[in-house]
């Protein structure tokens, strides 16, 4: 019984489970919570620069005010996640405003020390990548890195990201196209550090 209420769950749309857990039913907000939170919680990293515990935090009061809304939800006006990424992006930026206000040199600006476990080569090459693309990201204007990380790493469509961001698809290509130019120009001398000197 309980395993073909998991897969009708499973089945069911974002917005359905949301008006399911309005109603009481606390399985389909764990549901919920499995699809949306790897997403939420990746999105939130990517825009806050890595910060895995400033992103944990955005996540967990995104899915919060998702819960505070349930009750008034009106189906059929926005999409869950379109919803989700939205609050995400408004609370990534309140937080990025307020570290920009209370900057330190110093400890904050530091690298993370690295994991002194043994790795393979690839491992360091793909860990500097990654590092290089969040500092090439966390450079960009908000709006421009908030619709590159929509389009190219959540794989959101223009419309979507422009419902998100609040503006047009014509925008949101614009803002896309900046942002990957402005990455673009941010990595160019670094191929070779990076490993990219063979490709």
């Amino acid at each position: 019984m309980t395993m073909a209420r998991d897969l009708t769950a499973e089945a069911m749309t974002d917005e359905d489970l949301l008006v399911l857990y309005a109603d009481g039913d606390p399985a389909a907000a764990r549901t919920l919570v499995l699809r949306l939170s790897p997403r939420v919680l990746g999105f939130a990293a990517r825009l806050l620069g890595g910060d895995r515990a400033e992103a944990e935090d955005v996540a967990q009061e995104a899915l919060l005010r998702l819960w505070r809304a349930a009750p008034g939800w009106r189906t059929g006006e926005a999409k869950v996640s379109t919803w989700l990424y939205r609050v995400v992006s408004n609370l990534a930026t309140d937080r990025l405003r307020a570290r920009g206000r209370r900057r330190q040199d110093g400890l904050d600006d530091a690298p993370e020390v690295a994991d002194d476990s043994p790795g393979a080569v690839a491992q360091l090459i793909e860990t500097d990548r990654q590092a290089a693309l969040t500092r090439a990201l966390a450079a960009l204007p908000d709006r421009q890195r908030e619709a590159v990380v929509l389009r190219h790493l959540e794989g959101l469509s223009n419309p979507e990201i422009g419902a998100v961001l609040g503006v047009g698809v014509e925008a949101v290509e614009s803002l896309v196209a900046r942002g990957k130019r402005a990455l673009a120009s941010a990595l160019a001398g670094q191929r070779d550090g990076l490993g990219y000197e063979g490709d």
